[in-house]
């Protein structure tokens, strides 16, 4: 069982999310009083943040014109920045209800409409997500943000023409930070690293200077992409450079992590872990956490950190908002294979997505469908995407079908792109390589 301060933390962490994820899924908002969305947010123990300051100013504008969407519109904008800033997804809850106010005062009001698809997109409901921001879009087609929500959700769904399209809208509309990091991800996804890259810098560089979580995050992406590049060192200095703007940011945090781990530190990759999940418990900082306790022969630590992936799936999403990232964590650690399995083929029915097809291919390879793991691998390689975890479960699933040059191939490639790229499963890629090389 896990322990019961760590419990208490990750419930703590959760709840908000819990709540929201379920009214989400319901499919309706209860009539919320304008009170209700007055009271005072804390800012915490460091300075106000942009956010602090639009909820206090969206509060204002409330009381004076409450009949009037713009002031609820504004308040959900910012309760979403604040759930970004802090990881406390409650705050999305009371984004909800800010939105159905807005609604219920103004009836598909363009800004709640845009609103309201970011907010299906934390989420993860796609579908949903992609259909709301196209009854805005043709409210406003000249409105660049609203091809942002568009552009993830297509991605997310898998029709990346459409996404490269609703982009390419976007950042001919308004070249920003929020357009040049789309154009960098599906650069990425096309296996265009260097591409990337500049993409990136430029959201980075665009960046407001006072919005610290949209800072860090544009860092923290950037290092990614010079990750992949091999350039480690760059790397780690993009992080360092989020970390500086935004000290408490899990993105930066576990960043920082798989940094050090690349370097050889397993100890302070261990550190940064522990605090990343403590700032916010995703299933993949305490999967990659509880990896290194194993390696570094902790195991007690390590199962309590297994426990806690499934304990934030279980708990902490209604919406079964982790349910892929759960899949491979049980395909990774053999364990409850045949529910993996059917987690992975049901998210892939509805969306098509690379990373679910390459979810769903490992799944089966790890059942012995290894003729059907072959072609769900196949579409998740479509885009030419340089990921290792991607081209290692390409070179396994070849392995198993006796393409012992493919198989090499494809391990090849994924440790030269990144040789730490999972704690484990990195190591099983060298043991095979050797294998096949004796």
């Amino acid at each position: 069982m896990l322990k019961k301060s760590l419990i208490l933390g990750v419930v703590i962490a959760l709840c908000g999310l819990a709540s929201a994820c379920t009214r989400a899924t319901s499919g309706s908002i209860s009539r919320t009083n304008s009170d209700s969305l007055l009271q005072p947010v804390s800012a915490g123990s460091g300075p106000a943040t942009p956010a602090d300051r639009q909820i206090l100013t969206s509060q204002g504008l409330i009381e004076r014109q409450p009949s009037q969407p713009g002031g609820y519109n504004q308040l959900a904008d910012a309760f979403m920045q604040k759930a970004r800033e802090t990881g406390d997804f409650g705050f999305n809850a009371r984004a909800e209800q800010a939105l159905g106010r807005s609604s219920e005062v103004a009836p598909d009001n363009y800004n709640s409409l845009k609103l309201r698809a970011k907010l299906l997109l934390t989420y993860h409901r796609f579908a949903e997500a992609l259909e709301v921001a196209q009854r805005a879009q043709k409210l406003n087609p000249r409105d660049h943000d609203v091809y942002g929500a568009m552009t993830d959700a297509l991605v997310e769904l898998g029709d990346y023409p459409a996404a490269v399209e609703a982009a390419q809208t976007m950042v001919d509309l308004r070249p920003d930070t929020a357009s040049y990091s789309r154009v960098s991800y599906l650069r990425s996804l096309h296996g265009d690293t260097k591409g990337a890259i500049e993409a990136m810098r430029l959201a980075a560089e665009s960046a407001n200077p006072q919005n610290i979580e949209s800072q860090a995050w544009c860092r923290v992406h950037l290092g990614d992409e010079l990750m992949n590049a091999g350039r480690l060192v760059e790397a780690e200095r993009e992080y360092d450079r989020a970390l500086f703007s935004f000290p408490g940011s899990h993105l930066a945090l576990a960043a920082k992590a798989r940094a050090r781990l690349a370097a050889g530190n397993a100890e302070a990759a261990v550190d940064f872990y522990k605090q990343a999940v403590e700032r916010l418990p995703l299933p993949e900082y305490a999967a990659a956490l509880g990896d290194l306790y194993s390696k570094l022969g902790r195991a007690e630590e390590a199962q309590q950190q297994y426990e806690l992936v499934e304990f934030v799936e279980r708990n902490g999403a209604a919406s079964g908002t982790y349910s892929r990232q759960l899949a491979l964590f049980w395909a990774d650690h053999d364990m409850r294979l045949d529910e993996a399995l059917e987690v992975a083929t049901r998210e892939r029915a509805a969306r098509r997505d690379i990373y679910t097809s390459d979810v769903l291919a490992w799944c089966l390879y790890k059942k012995g469908r290894f003729a059907e793991a072959k072609a769900a691998s196949d579409e998740a390689l479509r885009l030419g995407t340089r990921d290792p975890r991607l081209l290692y479960h390409a070179g396994m699933i070849a392995a198993s079908l006796g393409d012992r040059r493919g198989s090499a191939k494809y391990l090849e490639q994924a440790l030269a792109i990144n040789p730490s790229f999972d704690v484990l499963q990195a190591e099983i890629a060298r043991r095979t390589l050797g294998a096949r090389a004796a």
